[in-house]
């Protein structure tokens, strides 16, 4: 059989743990035997990200610029126990903030829905997106240790050196203090993305911050998306029959919970973080759920929403048996070869795709599936699989 041919590379960014070892399964099982699959690649697992001082997530998102499109494993992003775990030289930042931050991009993150998984909130009959701001908050933090009879402040100098002191705290015990930022200019992308999301997607669009605690830093999102609404994008709303709204976020989660779903929900980055793993278990599985980072100029980075799954990967080194699903990982490639073929011109690579998430559907609604749904499936006749063989019901179909 001829296989697929590829124009561009594809960014190919490696990952940590279980999903690393999926994802290699991936491309033998499911990608290379139909594609001449074309990447540049990029190791962004934890020991070789602290070998380069995490000079390769860099490199990863500026190649992600240069090309257009990348696809990328799950990431560790390291904590006190990871120092020791991998003797790492410094507790690097999430790697995903790191590219999130570079490309100034939207995450948006939608459930993937199949029979015999229903929601866990009864009310949710259509799919709800996540749209999460890519920049800044606690991702890009500054934070530091403090001691006892120290006192904080925020020191903001301008350009012709004047000073502007804000009062944080005066410790009379040890603590902490943390420093946040974000630009107007990366809220306005965002916004925009939001905006013209839901426009192509022809569904609401709800956004929602803690403006009234947070009276400037929140307050900002509010006013950008508020101002840009109601110059560019009210009109184009009401033509298309759709609504913008905007409340706290506490009431937004009653909402959601309360609602039929399908509609845009967009976040600011940790409550976005946070919000869509809450959705992705409420419709089953957070191995359900597909993510695309896009950026203002047009560049996609797929990857799955979820994380390296630690606990499987242990039992992989011990030579246990796991059943790890690996839905959010092939959708993460099947997104990314989708894009590809859209922007090379190439409809074969575009079929490709869509046959490949056909056939991982219908692996599970013929009762084929990992432990995870199976648990979870209201399916009368189904069986659990492993990893691997999970794979390979899916390559029988496709």
């Amino acid at each position: 059989m001829d296989k697929i041919q590829m124009k561009t590379p594809l960014v190919e960014m490696d990952g940590d743990e279980m999903t690393r070892v999926i994802w290699q399964e991936i491309k033998e099982i499911l990608l290379l035997p139909f594609i001449d699959l074309k990447t540049e690649y990029y190791d962004l697992g934890l020991a070789h990200r602290n070998d380069t001082d995490d000079q390769v997530t860099i490199d990863a998102a500026e190649a992600t610029k240069k090309y257009g499109v990348a696809v990328k494993c799950a990431t560790i992003t390291p904590n006190a126990a990871r120092m020791d775990e991998y003797r790492l030289k410094k507790m690097w930042k999430s790697p995903n903030g790191t590219i999130r931050a570079l490309l100034d991009g939207t995450v948006f993150r939608t459930p993937i829905v199949v029979k015999g998984i229903e929601p866990y909130v009864k009310s949710w009959k259509k799919p709800i997106s996540i749209a999460r701001h890519a920049y800044g908050d606690v991702y890009k933090a500054s934070e530091v240790r403090v001691p006892a009879g120290a006192k904080a402040e925020i020191l903001v100098t301008d350009r012709d050196g004047n000073e502007t002191r804000t009062p944080i705290h005066d410790f009379q015990g040890d603590g902490v203090v943390q420093g946040m930022h974000n630009l107007d200019g990366s809220i306005a992308s965002f916004a925009h993305a939001c905006f013209r999301y839901a426009l192509e997607q022809k569904k609401d669009l709800w956004f929602s911050t803690k403006d009234t605690i947070s009276k400037t830093y929140d307050h900002r999102f509010k006013d950008i998306f508020a101002e840009m609404y109601e110059r560019d994008y009210r009109a184009d709303f009401e033509k298309a029959g759709i609504t913008y709204f905007y409340t706290l976020i506490d009431d937004a989660v009653a909402r959601v919970i309360r609602s039929e779903g399908g509609f845009i929900w967009a976040c600011k980055n940790y409550d976005g973080d946070v919000m869509s793993d809450m959705l992705a278990t409420g419709f089953g599985s957070l191995a359900m759920m597909t993510s695309v980072l896009v950026s203002p100029d047009g560049v996609y980075e797929y990857e799955a929403a979820h994380g390296t799954v630690q606990r499987h990967y242990y039992k992989h080194l011990a030579g246990e048996e796991t059943s790890t699903n690996s839905i959010a990982t092939i959708f993460a490639w099947s997104g990314a070869l989708r894009k590809r073929g859209e922007l090379d011109g190439l409809p074969e690579l575009c079929a490709f795709a869509d046959r490949l998430e056909k056939a991982s559907i219908d692996t599970i609604e013929s009762g084929v599936m990992t432990k995870d749904l199976y648990l979870i499936s209201s399916l009368s006749d189904k069986k659990a699989v492993n990893t691997t063989e999970f794979l390979r019901e899916i390559a029988k179909r496709l």
